[in-house]
C-alpha cells in the first residue's frame, strides 16, 4: 500500500472539489450520496478542507438533519478538537456562539478508522455568502461586492463574541477566518429530504465524472465520484441573521499551543511568520485583518501561496503598517534582498533583483490608504474610529495588543446592536 503514496493515481478532476489524490489509507473517507454512517444518511455535500469532508445527512433514528463531519483517519486519534468541543458544549452560552456538537462516532472504512463528528446543521460561510446577496444579481463590473455595512458590524460582533467567550474558557480558535464564520439557517427540520437532496447529475456540475485510475484498474480507496459543495444558501436566514464560529480544527487549549498552527497566511501574525511563536493573541490579529476585510470588502494582506510567501507577507506588512522592529526583523533571514544594511527598503522584487536588472520598487501603501482606496460605507468621523481600532489591534508586540474583551468594549463595538443589525433588509 505504501506504493500509492507518492505517485498519482488518478486522471485530473478540474471541478472544485477535494483533492482525489488524498484517499489513500490515512486520507478521506470515500463517500457518495445515499450511503449511510451509524445512523445518519449522506444527502449533500456541505464542504470539504484539509482534514475533513462535510455532508447534510438526515438522522435516521431521531429524524431532522445534521453536519456530518467525517475527519481524514491520520489525524482521528487526536482528540484535541473533540475534548475542546466538549467543554464548549457543557456552557449554553457556548451554543449560541460555536456550532453544536450533537454526536460522535468511530467509522471503520478502506482508509483507516474515521472519527466522525455529528453538529447542528449550518448555511455558508461567510466568505461565501456575500456572492449570494440579491442585490449583486445580476452582477456588474462597476460593483464593489461587500455586506451592508450594518450586516458586516453584526456579522463582526457577533463572531467578536464568538472569539471572547473561547478566550475567557482558556481555548483559542487558531483558524480565524471568513470561511469559518456560518450563518445559521431557518428551521429546515420539516423540510422533505428530496428539496434538500444533492442531485447525481454530471451535466449540471453537482458531481464529477466517475472517477479513473491512470493504469485503468479498479480503485479501493476512493469513492466512484465526487461531489461539488452545495452550501444550503436557499435555507439561510437573512432576516434575524446569525452567525457563529466552526471549525475547532486547529483549535487549542491556551496551556498547550500547537506547534503548527493552521492560521491561513494572509492572518498570520508577524511573530508567527519570523519565529513560529505561538501566543494567546494570534487569533486577535486575525481578528483585526478579518475586521478591515469586512469593512472595505478586500483583504488587507493578499498573499499567494509561493515559496516566497513569507517575504511576500512581510514586505506587504512593512508597507501598510510601516516598520518591523528590530527584535522580530533579525529573524527575516532574507531581508537583505530588499532592505540595505541601514535598513532603507530598495527593492520589492521577491527573491531579490535578478543579475542585470534594476531593483523593483512599488508604492508603499499604508492600511489607513488602503481603507480610504477601497471607499468603505462610512463618513469620516467613523472611518477614522474604525482605522484606529484596527491600528490598535495590528500591533507588531504581542503583548501591547488588545484581548478580545477590551476590542468588544471599544466604543465602536459598544454601539453595534447584534438585533437590530441583524434585522437589517440587506437589498
Amino acid at each position: 500500500m505504501g506504493s500509492i503514496d507518492n505517485e498519482r493515481r488518478f486522471k485530473s478532476i478540474t471541478l472544485p472539489c477535494e483533492w482525489v489524490e488524498d484517499y489513500r489509507p490515512g486520507g478521506y473517507h470515500p463517500v457518495v450520496l445515499g450511503d449511510v454512517l451509524d445512523q445518519y444518511k449522506v444527502i449533500r455535500k456541505l464542504g470539504d478542507g484539509s482534514s475533513s469532508t462535510v455532508w447534510l445527512a438526515r438522522d435516521l433514528k431521531k429524524s431532522g438533519y445534521v453536519a456530518l463531519k467525517i475527519l481524514v483517519s491520520n489525524i482521528s486519534g487526536s482528540t484535541t478538537e473533540l475534548r475542546l468541543l466538549r467543554d464548549i458544549t457543557k456552557f449554553a452560552e457556548g451554543t449560541r456562539y460555536i456550532t453544536r456538537l450533537l454526536d460522535e462516532f468511530e467509522h471503520h472504512g478502506p482508509n483507516g478508522i474515521h472519527k466522525c463528528l455529528v453538529f447542528e446543521p449550518m448555511g455558508p460561510s461567510v466568505n461565501s455568502m456575500v456572492e449570494e446577496l440579491p442585490q449583486f444579481h445580476p452582477r456588474r463590473q462597476e460593483m464593489k461586492v461587500r455586506y451592508p455595512l450594518q450586516m458586516a458590524k453584526g456579522i463582526l460582533k457577533q463572531s467578536l463574541q464568538a472569539l471572547v467567550f473561547l478566550h475567557e474558557n482558556g481555548i483559542a480558535h487558531g483558524d480565524f477566518q471568513l470561511g469559518n464564520i456560518l450563518f445559521t439557517l431557518d428551521n429546515i427540520i420539516s423540510a422533505p429530504e428530496e428539496l434538500l437532496r444533492q442531485e447525481e447529475d454530471v451535466q449540471a456540475k453537482s458531481i464529477s465524472p466517475p472517477i479513473q485510475r491512470l493504469d485503468g484498474k479498479q480503485d479501493k480507496w476512493a469513492p466512484r465520484y465526487l461531489c461539488v459543495a452545495r452550501p444550503l444558501v436557499p435555507f439561510t436566514s437573512y432576516e434575524g441573521f446569525k452567525v457563529k464560529l466552526s471549525d475547532m480544527g486547529g483549535a487549542y487549549f491556551f496551556t498547550g499551543p500547537l506547534k503548527m498552527p493552521v492560521t491561513p497566511l494572509g492572518l498570520r501574525a508577524p511573530e508567527l511568520i519570523l519565529t513560529g511563536a505561538v501566543n494567546n493573541t494570534l487569533d486577535v490579529w486575525s481578528f483585526g485583518c478579518v475586521l478591515f476585510e469586512l469593512i472595505t470588502g478586500q483583504p488587507l494582506f493578499c498573499v499567494p501561496w509561493s515559496e516566497m510567501e513569507d517575504d511576500d507577507h512581510l514586505l506587504s506588512l512593512t508597507a501598510q503598517l510601516g516598520a518591523i522592529p528590530d527584535e522580530l526583523f533579525k529573524h527575516w533571514t532574507t531581508s537583505s534582498l530588499y532592505f540595505t544594511p541601514e535598513r532603507m527598503l530598495f527593492n520589492c522584487q521577491l527573491g531579490g533583483v535578478p543579475p542585470g536588472e534594476e531593483p523593483l520598487m512599488v508604492e508603499q501603501i499604508s492600511m489607513e490608504e488602503s481603507f480610504d482606496r477601497a471607499d468603505p460605507d462610512l463618513d469620516e468621523e467613523e472611518a477614522h474610529k474604525v482605522k484606529a481600532l484596527i491600528r490598535w489591534i495590528l500591533q507588531y508586540n504581542p503583548a501591547k495588543r488588545p484581548s478580545a474583551a477590551e476590542i468588544l468594549a471599544d466604543p465602536w463595538f459598544c454601539e453595534i446592536d447584534v438585533e437590530s443589525v441583524s434585522k437589517v433588509n440587506i437589498v
